[in-house]
């Protein structure tokens, strides 16, 4: 006689969390991101795009930059939801873009 499963196994987290290597306003830490940012963002944004490894002409298309934080949050395994990223594309895009751009550099040296 077999007894009843009462529980379910538990995936295990086999990865630690990490944070964003600096704050969305913290634009000033490299001055070329941020002055490409602030005067071409649109320049900042496929470079963005291409150094996650995506097409550089991906940032044309509507919401892909939301996707690309998404993306960035995802393999780097930082905490967060797809609403805050939405809230601060809303409100301070090009800073996002800047603190994407900061990411990237700081992960990929």
């Amino acid at each position: 006689m077999s007894h009843p499963v009462t529980m379910q196994p538990q995936a295990m987290q086999a990865y630690t969390t990490s944070q964003w290597s600096s704050d969305i306003m913290n634009c000033c830490e490299d001055m070329g991101i941020c002055l490409c940012g602030t005067f071409i963002p649109c320049i900042l944004a496929c470079r963005v795009a291409s150094d996650f490894g995506e097409c550089c002409c991906l940032p044309i298309l509507p919401g892909t930059l939301l996707a690309l934080r998404t993306g960035i949050r995802e393999r780097y395994h930082i905490p967060g939801t797809i609403c805050n990223d939405w809230v601060k594309f809303v409100f301070c895009g090009p800073c996002a873009t800047c603190q994407m751009a900061r990411e990237l550099k700081a992960r990929n040296r």
